[in-house]
């Protein structure tokens, strides 16, 4: 039988473990904590070892290795000249994580001029849309999860979606977010570096690593040689997560 200082510290130990506050871990291997999520948030599973309190209210099995269903505002894309993706509607901005890093989550950033510290993100923020490298003072947070290049926002997640090559005689392919998945090549971290591999739909790339940032800050991936034939008005980039716990210049 249980005593009565026993029975107080299981009924406190119930209670701390009752729900987990917004973007504390919720499952993972090993995982003993809190596994459900503070009323507005879902518990996500990153990877086999690390599930997170996300935004959004849509249940997701913590075993099943897909977002929440996201209930952003919502822009139409479409392609302007040059294959420069256009927003319209939807621009007002839905939310995002806050200029502290969260659990689980990454800055990326450029490490080459002229873009040294410019950070991924949306335009417009954390909304559908261009995929831009800007400021640090409007970061994005992301990870990547099963070859989807994610970003945290509020009410679940946005994806990065990478353009179909056209013809042979492309030599890059614009990177737009939004609310469905990528469906064109997989994301994947080299160490630090982001890459994008399009060999399982027929792209083959001499550097996995290689971008493009082009007019108004657009993010590209580069489909050539990194330095060389570099396409005008674009700067070669390669792009790589930075884990502090805030954005700096």
């Amino acid at each position: 039988m249980l005593s009565v200082n026993s029975l107080v510290a299981l009924l406190s130990a119930t209670a701390v473990y009752a729900q987990q506050s917004a973007y504390g871990q919720c499952g993972g291997t090993g995982w003993a904590g809190a596994t459900t999520c503070v009323s507005g948030y879902t518990c996500f599973e990153t990877n086999e070892y690390y599930s997170q309190c996300i935004p959004g209210s849509n249940p997701v099995p913590i075993s099943g290795g897909s977002a929440p269903s996201t209930t952003l505002m919502t822009s139409t894309i479409s392609s302007g000249s040059g294959g420069t993706p256009t927003t319209s509607g939807g621009s007002s901005a839905t939310g995002g994580p806050g200029t502290t890093l969260q659990s689980g989550y990454y800055w990326i950033r450029a490490v080459e001029a002229p873009n040294f510290h410019d950070y991924l993100q949306t335009s417009p923020e954390y909304v559908p849309g261009t995929a831009i490298l800007d400021s640090y003072t409007t970061a994005g947070q992301f990870q990547i999860v099963s070859g989807q290049l994610v970003e945290l926002v509020s009410g679940g997640l946005l994806y990065a979606n990478v353009e179909m090559m056209a013809n042979s005689t492309v030599n890059k392919l614009s990177v737009t977010f939004s609310t469905t998945k990528n469906t064109y090549g997989t994301f994947a971290f080299s160490g630090d570096a982001v890459q994008w591999d399009g060999t399982a739909v027929g792209v083959a790339r001499q550097n996995l690593s290689a971008w493009l940032v082009c007019t108004n800050q657009t993010l590209w991936i580069n489909l050539g040689a990194y330095g060389y034939m570099t396409p005008a008005g674009c700067a070669d980039e390669t792009i790589h997560y930075y884990n502090g716990a805030t954005a700096v210049s």
